[in-house]
């Protein structure tokens, strides 16, 4: 009961429900990790033992924090035991103990998502495909929305739906790619992030021996962001759950933005008729922001119909309204943003950058923003770039690591045969892939015998294949009596990685020899944690199937220094910031030109939901009246959200690196037609301009110009449209352009 009295009533209902199934609906800020780590807690308290507890997250860095709170609450060794994770990772963690059920054996390889890629481009050419048609992404994109459906390679060769969508796209041979690509994997004893899920499911469906021991030994299942969860997750939770269902889930459906990824807000929409016994909690107080964003944000998403009615609300300060400020072209909208952080810094209104947040909606946005920054001497991160484990160098290292442990790991294996270089080409490779399929043998059981295995190469190319062989068995044999760093600083030594790094001079050659080391340095840290928590020895299998299932939020590096923080919204959920700047609303921007449908609209406006509530204290809203974008000047419409948001809480904005004959701007918005992708926002000027006749008299029509980007073209016409005065030109190298008079800077020929 001390437990209980940390929280508010809403949070105390929702954490004292154990019995049933039960739906927690978490406002943006209301405490919804506080929340789940309470009630796991309190089951703790309870007296239920921690190993029948099952809690599952999106990103390990939040398991990682939520058993660090737990421990608070309880004790290291009331918590040890939990079940707490990823979805794959505590899928990956179930099929190794269950590996023999699928066909596979406890040490297979999991590929990422370059693996994969690289395997679907080896298939398609095998195949004779056009690879401007069967691009990897693509390809593997298929058959990932495929197994997110629970969709096995057999299923998709049957399914109408696919075979249209194929057909309609040229990818006539998609459904022969997919079982390609399944048997590939299985004869490389690998899986890919989807399979960690799909083969679960399907082990669970199919074995009822199984199914029955894990849904006894889970007696209670929690699970995080509940509203970013696809169908195959959601089959998981209810056939772990059965009978039982002691289920709690939390989320929030006002933020499902990742559609894009399989998620299904169906999930959280529908819960409780999944679940027809299950207790409905809503958590609406905001802890994070003052009311005045939260009631703006509210405003906004009320505009949706398929959600969970809530009002959210916040006891903070009442706080200033959001600044909406709109910007002549994409470079004065960066560069006017980039003045207000100055001004901002300048005036110790922050402490430091780190209060400031950049939010885009594509990651091409931010380019603007770099150089604006990069002019103003203003310090930025850009929150997603190349992640560490993604880097070659450290790919390469554990594709050793992942050879040792798995010798059919053929992606492996083509990544490290010949790094350092050892004289293997392209046509060895090709020609022991080719005898491996055809003869059905293991491609490193040709390498150790290739004269016996008929192996079509001379006396040379053998040489350099044993010598391999010979080292891969050097490293096997360690790998049975050293520790995950002793063994990786063994097989980095004795490989010729970490010598090839140190003879590179160059600075690129230094960066790779540092990341080697980092590489070394936490493989060494996750050794000595794992020490630390009553663990004598760390095989290096355990440090590989940690960083197999590392998401990117997992992978971000803790950065002290003080920086603007650049990211687009999707990447910015779960974090917060006191000063938030939200850019580039323009439609076909935000929303995407790619939302159509209504429900794709209605994900769009989730998303802007997502980017106001990061703001804590104070957010700002910008567009642009024109755009660069796909090689050409496009002039931008308001998005439409903008009229979603009561102007009651929203200031117009005159930017200070304006123009003179920029536009004021008035306090309200005209209201119009919801899902109207052509709608102008376009504030009233009080302010005079030229006139569309005095600019005719100055370029009538035929007058030839010139144009400092376009080069020479001929007038066309001049009119006025939305209190702008336009032109349209016929550039000799362009083509037919329509630009701002105001801003043209036109000179007659």
């Amino acid at each position: 009961m001390e437990l209980l009295q940390d929280l508010n009533p809403s949070q105390r209902d929702a954490v004292a429900c154990i019995a049933g199934p039960s739906l927690i609906i978490a406002g943006a800020g209301s405490g919804k990790t506080r929340v789940l780590t309470y009630k796991v807690a309190y089951l703790l308290s309870q007296g239920v033992q921690a190993n029948r507890i099952l809690c599952l997250t999106f990103t390990n860095k939040a398991a990682r924090e939520m058993k660090e709170r737990i421990i608070q609450l309880v004790s290291p060794e009331a918590a040890h035991y939990l079940w707490m994770g990823t979805f794959h990772s505590i899928a990956a963690r179930i099929l190794r103990q269950e590996a023999e059920n699928i066909g596979y054996t406890r040490d297979y390889s999991i590929y990422d998502t370059t693996d994969s890629k690289s395997l679907i481009k080896a298939i398609c050419k095998e195949m004779g495909l056009d690879e401007k048609i069967y691009k990897p992404n693509v390809v593997l994109g298929r058959i990932s929305d495929a197994k997110s459906h629970l969709e096995t390679a057999d299923d998709y060769a049957l399914s109408q739906r696919h075979s249209r969508e194929d057909r309609n796209d040229r990818l006539y041979d998609m459904a022969a790619i997919y079982r390609a690509y399944e048997t590939r994997l299985r004869s490389a004893n690998a899986m890919d992030f989807d399979d960690l899920l799909l083969q679960l499911c399907l082990l669970l469906q199919r074995n009822a021996e199984v199914r029955s021991f894990y849904q006894q030994a889970f007696e209670y299942i929690l699970v995080d962001e509940y509203q970013d969860t696809n169908q195959v997750q959601s089959q998981l939770v209810q056939l772990l759950a059965a009978p039982q269902n002691n289920v709690s889930v939390v989320g929030d459906d006002a933020q499902s933005i990742y559609s894009f990824r399989g998620a299904d807000i169906r999930n959280i929409l529908s819960f409780r008729q999944i679940y027809p016994t299950a207790q409905l909690f809503k958590l609406e107080r905001n802890y994070r922001s003052t009311q005045t964003i939260v009631n703006a944000a509210n405003s906004l998403i009320h505009h949706n119909i398929n959600q969970i009615e809530k009002q959210v609300y916040s006891e903070n300060e009442q706080g200033d309204r959001l600044r909406l400020t709109a910007y002549m072209s994409d470079r004065d909208e960066a560069a006017g943003v980039a003045e207000q952080i100055k001004s901002l810094k300048l005036n110790h209104t922050i402490p430091d950058y780190n209060s400031l947040a950049v939010l885009y909606r594509t990651n091409a946005q931010s380019r603007q923003f770099e150089n604006e920054l990069r002019r103003l001497s203003i310090p930025y991160r850009i929150y997603g770039g190349t992640s560490f484990y993604q880097r070659k160098e450290i790919k390469d290292a554990i594709g050793y690591f992942r050879l040792a442990v798995n010798p059919k790991d053929t992606e492996a294996l083509n990544r490290i045969i010949n790094f350092p270089a050892r004289g293997i080409g392209d046509t060895t490779l090709r020609r022991i892939s080719e005898l491996s399929l055809s003869a059905q043998i293991s491609p490193m059981d040709i390498i150790a015998d290739p004269a016996g295995k008929g192996l079509d190469v001379n006396r040379g190319i053998q040489s350099k294949l044993l010598d391999f062989s010979r080292l891969m068995t050097e490293v096997q044999e360690a790998m049975d009596t050293q520790d995950a760093y002793s063994f990786a600083e063994f097989v980095l030594r004795r490989s010729g990685v970490m010598t090839a790094a140190a003879m590179d001079m160059t600075p690129e050659g230094m960066d790779r020899k540092e990341n080697l080391d980092e590489l070394l340095s936490g493989i060494h840290e996750f050794v000595t944690q794992r020490q630390q928590e009553g663990i004598d020895f760390t095989p290096i299998q355990d440090f590989l199937a940690e960083v197999s299932l590392l998401t990117d939020q997992d992978e971000h590096i803790e950065d002290y220094t003080a920086r603007v923080t650049l990211m687009t919204v999707h990447a910015a959920k779960g974090l917060e910031f006191p000063y938030v700047f939200i850019v580039g609303l323009e439609e076909n921007l935000f929303p995407s030109q790619f939302s159509t449908s209504e429900s794709e609209v209605e994900e769009e406006r989730r998303l802007l939901y997502v980017a106001i509530t990061r703001a804590m204290q104070h957010c700002s809203l910008t567009y642009a009246r024109q755009r660069f974008r796909n090689g050409q000047i496009n002039f931008s419409s308001p998005s439409r959200f903008l009229r979603d948001i009561d102007p009651d809480y929203v200031n117009f904005n005159r930017p200070t690196n304006s123009q003179p004959s920029a536009p004021a701007f008035t306090t309200r918005f005209t209201s119009t037609p919801r899902f109207t992708s052509t709608s102008s926002l376009t504030p009233t000027s009080s302010l005079t301009s030229t006139s569309s006749s005095t600019s005719s008299s100055l370029f009538p029509p035929g007058t030839s110009v010139t144009h400092r980007v376009f080069g020479r073209g001929v007038v066309q016409k001049v009119y006025r449209e939305n209190d702008n005065d336009k032109i349209d030109i016929l550039f000799d190298a362009v083509g037919k352009k329509t630009l701002l008079l105001t801003y043209a800077k036109l000179e007659k020929v």
